[in-house]
């Protein structure tokens, strides 16, 4: 594993340590950033998505009309 650091506020290190045995800051902190990771990644994915549905050619509303029924009597 890796050491990052950070600096916080003397008062907020100090509110930490009244917790240190409810919370495990480090597992807190772990999570968090995995899930930011997760969550930046997934809007990154997303606008791909976004970018690669835009290059998608656009059928015109006859051409939707007939694949539509044409689906609904192959039933």
């Amino acid at each position: 594993m890796s050491v990052i650091c950070i600096r916080i506020p003397k008062e907020l290190k100090e509110e930490m340590d009244k917790l240190r045995g409810v919370v495990n800051w480090s597992e807190e902190i772990r999570r968090f950033i995995e899930k930011k990771i997760e969550e930046i990644e997934q809007e990154r994915a997303l606008k791909e998505f976004e970018e690669i549905i835009k290059t998608i050619p656009k059928l015109p509303p006859e051409e939707v009309i007939k694949l539509v029924r044409e689906d609904r009597d192959s039933y």
